[in-house]
This record gives structure tokens, C-alpha cells and sequence, in this order.
């Protein structure tokens, strides 16, 4: 009776033992040797790193944005200053100047694919000379292009503001501020060059 007693005992030991073991991998002898490491070369380095976009601490092509406020205010103000003089059935008139071109243009990298995005807003002087009766005067003004943004082109308005021409009747300053919104498309057509130019950046 003892004898049996001592084979539970024995089993109950051999089952707790058994649940504190771990499995280890035994290697075959025919199997193939584990590889050895060994350091990699800047050349195993350059063949090996994927061509990613944005800085070369971002090799992961995580988020990264970069400002290009300075380049794009530049490429802004020499295109539409390149914008030629317009001729109307009752006089003429240019861009002098690009007085305002406040906004922002930036870079962003996200997952190793680029976006580009803008938002600005542009005044241009405006100077000219038109016939008023049998005399021909010249005015003044401006064209405001108030905010716009990436991909926004086709709905860009402008806004045009005349000097203070006292000597002008109410239907000429009409007559000339619909000449001056004439100057919507080419503008259209500059910023539109300028928007494919910083996706190509």
C-alpha cells in the first residue's frame, strides 16, 4: 500500500515539473549553419536604402513640412509683374507694381509621397490711359486678388480699385473697372504656371 502512495507521489512531482520545462529547438544535424553576422559596408548601405523623399533623417518618409515662403513670394511677384499691357476699345493699361503678396507656400512629405500647398493674397498697381470724351486721361489703381489657394485657380476673382479721379463720371470709372477685371485671365494663366512650378519642386 505504501508502495503505491509513493508511485502518486512520484507521478504528481514528475507532472508539476513537467509544466515549469520549455521547448528547445534542436538543431539537425543535416540542417544549414546559422548565418554569421557581420557588419554592413556603406556600399551594402546605399544598394540596399530605398529611395525616399524629403531629408536624410527622414529616411522613414514620416511627416516633414518645409517652407517656401521666400521662393514663392519671389516667383510670384516676377510672374505677374511679367504680365503684359492690355489694350482696350477706349485706352490701355499695365502692372506696375506688385505692392502686396502676403501668404504661404510649403513642402509637406508624408509617407514618402509629396504635397504641395499655397495660400496668398496679391495686390498689383495698376496704371493706364483711356479716352474720357475726345481727351485722354490717365488713372490709377489697383487689383486686389484676395485669398486663394492650391488647386482654387479656376475660381479666382479679382476686386479693382480706382484712384481718386474726381474728374471721372460714375460711367467711366464702370467702363474702366471692366476693362481692368479684363486682366483676370492672364493672371489666371501666370499663377497657374507658378502652381506647376512648385509641384515640380
Amino acid at each position: 500500500m505504501e508502495g503505491g502512495g509513493a508511485a502518486v507521489v512520484s507521478t504528481e512531482k514528475q507532472a508539476e515539473e513537467a509544466s515549469y520545462t520549455y521547448w528547445v529547438r534542436e538543431v539537425a544535424p543535416d540542417a544549414a549553419p546559422l548565418p554569421v553576422p557581420r557588419k554592413l559596408t556603406s556600399e551594402d548601405l546605399s544598394n540596399q536604402a530605398p529611395k525616399h523623399l524629403g531629408s536624410v533623417w527622414n529616411r522613414a518618409g514620416t511627416w516633414e513640412e518645409k517652407s517656401l515662403n521666400k521662393w514663392s513670394s519671389d516667383r510670384i511677384k516676377e510672374l505677374l509683374g511679367s504680365v503684359r499691357s492690355l489694350d482696350f476699345s477706349g485706352g490701355n493699361a499695365e502692372i506696375s507694381e506688385v505692392t502686396r503678396c502676403t501668404g504661404d507656400a510649403f513642402l509637406v512629405t508624408v509617407r514618402n509621397k509629396k504635397r504641395v500647398g499655397y495660400t496668398y493674397e496679391i495686390t498689383l498697381r495698376v496704371k493706364g490711359e483711356w479716352f474720357i470724351g475726345s481727351e485722354k486721361k490717365k488713372v490709377k489703381g489697383h487689383i486686389d486678388i484676395e485669398e486663394f489657394s492650391f488647386g482654387e485657380l479656376d475660381d479666382l476673382q479679382i476686386q479693382v480699385r480706382l484712384g481718386d479721379e474726381k474728374d471721372l463720371l460714375q460711367e467711366d470709372k464702370q467702363r474702366i473697372t471692366k476693362d481692368l477685371k479684363q486682366f483676370l485671365q492672364p493672371l489666371q494663366e501666370k499663377l497657374s504656371q507658378f502652381e506647376q512650378e512648385l509641384k515640380d519642386r
